[in-house]
């Protein structure tokens, strides 16, 4: 295992799997970045359950290979807390963790070739990232996959912003005809004359371009095969009888009333906190916090197998 020796490695396991009974976790999250004794690995974990984060994909192809549950990290170069918040996000919503279980997390924080930190992660019921199951809830024509895409794209924006400042913004997805008939153009459509393959929000070059136009007025019309119709509309529907939580804006009425008065799904990003907003027929029906933003992680010191536990549940608050 490279510069880290089998000796050490397997010391962090066992005690990992001490501290996952004392503490009743539900399962123990390795980040990995060199391979280990699979074989050995395995054995390790009959009775606790074992998930495996990684972004180097030799070891990802390994751990399927063995059957063991892999999440495939896709930010080698950001901190080893935004990994793990990754590493956790990704295992809820492949459904390989559950909202509120208890998990050990180990993994290197000083130095990238050394396993030399084990924390104690508690999962709140309210993540950053849906699970499949939640959209399902949703009774729409909308595919799955679509609504994953944008409710994902929704996310990262509302988490990330765009050049430091906050971004507000909302797609309406499906229903795009009668979504069309009741939005007026609020400027310049970025998305006009592009084909429809070059507007597909599948692509990832087309959703870092969207990241750039939602800073502009106006909302996104998305098809439900997940195209792009078109871009900075306002939208134009007859007058609803709404009830809204106190404090929403004018971008959340009209993402309701469009949803009340089509069968399109509004997915509304809030500009003053990040949240995700879905509306289905003029409702909130869920809710998503941008996690890593709201989450203050402690700095790494020698208190840092203590760490992770309080910040998660005050993610949940904000």
């Amino acid at each position: 295992m490279a510069s880290t020796s089998d000796k050490t490695f397997f010391s962090f396991v066992d005690s990992a799997n001490r501290l996952a009974k004392a503490t009743d976790a539900d399962a123990v999250l390795l980040l990995l970045e060199h391979t280990p004794d699979i074989t050995r690995l395995k054995k390790k974990f009959n009775s606790t359950d074992l998930v495996v984060a990684t972004h180097v994909k030799e070891i990802a192809q390994a751990m399927l290979a063995s059957e063991i549950p892999v999440i495939q990290l896709d930010i080698p170069e950001a901190s080893v807390q935004d990994r793990l918040t990754q590493a956790v996000l990704e295992s809820v919503a492949d459904e390989h963790l559950r909202p509120g279980s208890t998990v050990v997390a180990i993994y290197s924080s000083f130095e990238s070739d050394a396993i030399d930190t084990i924390s104690v992660v508690k999962l709140t019921e309210r993540l950053g990232k849906l699970t499949a199951r939640d959209l399902k809830k949703l009774e729409t024509k909308v595919p799955l996959d679509t609504l994953k895409i944008v409710v994902d794209l929704a996310v990262e924006i509302g988490r990330e912003g765009r050049e430091g400042k906050a971004v507000g913004t909302m797609f309406v997805v499906g229903d795009q005809r009668k979504v069309m008939e009741q939005s007026r153009p609020a400027g310049f459509d970025s998305v006009k004359g592009y084909s429809v393959d070059e507007r597909n929000l599948f692509d990832v070059k087309v959703r870092e371009g969207v990241k750039e136009i939602a800073q502009l007025d106006g909302m996104f019309v998305v098809s439900a095969s997940g195209s792009v119709v078109s871009s900075a509309r306002i939208i134009d529907t007859s007058p609803v009888e709404l009830t809204m939580t106190t404090g929403l804006g004018s971008r959340h009425f009209a993402g309701a009333a469009i949803s009340k008065n089509t069968k399109a799904i509004a997915v509304v990003v809030s500009q003053s906190s990040g949240t995700v907003r879905i509306f289905q027929n003029g409702e909130v029906v869920l809710r998503i916090e941008p996690m890593q933003r709201a989450m203050k992680w402690k700095d790494f010191d020698s208190d840092a197998a203590n760490s992770t536990t309080a910040d998660f549940q005050q993610a949940s608050k904000q």
